[in-house]
């Protein structure tokens, strides 16, 4: 069996969710199945091959609001021309392109993600234009996948009728002792507080960047953000704003071995986003063991992690109080059971729909 794959900037070692979940996906899917995974070639830093995965990597325009379009308008060409078994779409963006692979007899899976038109980055024409790929991308897709089972319930029983709810999954912890990209950051074990993400609003660091001073934390910890910056420049000139010392650090995008040792030595995991479709940060945090504090939205309250864990989005007053007394308790490594967000599981469940759509 033959699919193609587009929607995802592409892996491995890309920043995003998306990229994530696909980088976790696809390597863990039976060898039966093959993939040509369509990637945009600006974002491409690694050469790392897998035995059932072809790359396509195409040139893209690197212009906001265009990148996404751009890509998968090539893509769909690509898979028109290559005729896959299935097609699969991550996030309804990119699934504009849909109608038109159904005009040509493609199978079309949808992975919704998230409902984008909901972040606040995007104009309010930006929003609507949104809001029709996501008409168009249920309605022409044979199947959906939600990674957000709230998500899926918004939808008219005809949608619902074809869709089904996959979660994210984690892969197991990286158990790592080197700390030199602790070292390089000027930080020190246990006395970090984390956050991870690409720096962009809906990830709401600077409810986060508040919330840190307005505890007075700072004058014994640090705030340690992880993400780069791609578009979302005056953002990062928001957040640049708001800190007064050196105790919040920006350390960029990181993966691999530098974010475990992020992940292995933090006193304590935040997660201050306003929107999410699943956040795989959550779950990274929850496999090493962190005590995690999360706005309270659907997709975090989708993990039980107790009721004094969650704060108000957007609310740093609350989230103030909540980060000094989880500092303040002693620090015991929590066991969550992560059983149900198995890769190779989850793989299996995706890997049954194309097989169905096949048959």
């Amino acid at each position: 069996m033959k699919v193609c794959v587009f929607g995802t900037r592409g892996f491995p070692g890309m920043q995003g969710g998306v990229e994530k979940h696909c980088e976790s996906l696809y390597p863990n899917m039976p060898q039966d199945i093959c993939f040509d995974v369509c990637r945009r070639k600006s974002f491409v830093t690694d050469s790392k091959k897998y035995p059932n995965i072809n790359f396509v990597d195409i040139k893209n325009t690197e212009k906001r609001g265009l990148e996404a379009t751009f890509h998968s308008f090539i893509s769909s060409i690509y898979a028109i021309k290559t005729k896959p078994d299935v097609v699969h779409i991550h996030n309804i963006g990119p699934a504009m392109f849909a109608p038109i692979l159904k005009l040509f007899g493609q199978k079309v899976v949808l992975t919704y993600h998230s409902a984008n038109y909901e972040h606040k980055k995007w104009s309010k024409p930006e929003k609507l234009v949104l809001k029709m790929c996501e008409h168009f991308a249920l309605k022409y897709s044979d199947r959906v996948i939600f990674v957000n089972k709230e998500q899926m319930g918004k939808y008219p029983s005809k949608i619902i009728a074809k869709s089904c709810y996959i979660p994210n999954g984690v892969n197991p912890p990286t158990d790592t002792e080197d700390t030199s990209f602790l070292e390089e950051n000027h930080l020190q074990k246990q006395k970090y507080i984390l956050s991870v993400g690409r720096i962009t609003p809906e990830k709401g660091f600077d409810t986060l960047i508040k919330a840190f001073y307005k505890s007075g934390l700072n004058n014994e910890y640090k705030l340690a953000i992880v993400g780069g910056v791609e578009f979302e420049d005056s953002y990062k000139k928001e957040l640049d704003s708001l800190v007064t010392d050196d105790s919040v650090v920006f350390t960029g995008f990181a993966d691999g071995e530098r974010l475990a040792q992020l992940y292995k030595n933090a006193r304590l995991y935040v997660l201050a986003s306003n929107n999410e479709g699943f956040p795989l940060v959550m779950l990274e945090a929850m496999s090493y063991g962190l005590n995690l504090l999360a706005s309270d939205i659907s997709a975090t309250r989708m993990i039980d992690l107790g009721k004094g864990a969650y704060f108000p989005a957007g609310d740093y007053n609350t989230l103030a109080e909540k980060m000094k007394k989880a500092i303040n308790l002693d620090y015991t490594e929590v066991k969550y059971d992560l059983s149900q967000y198995n890769w190779k599981s989850i793989a299996n469940k995706v890997a049954s729909i194309y097989r169905e759509l096949k048959n």
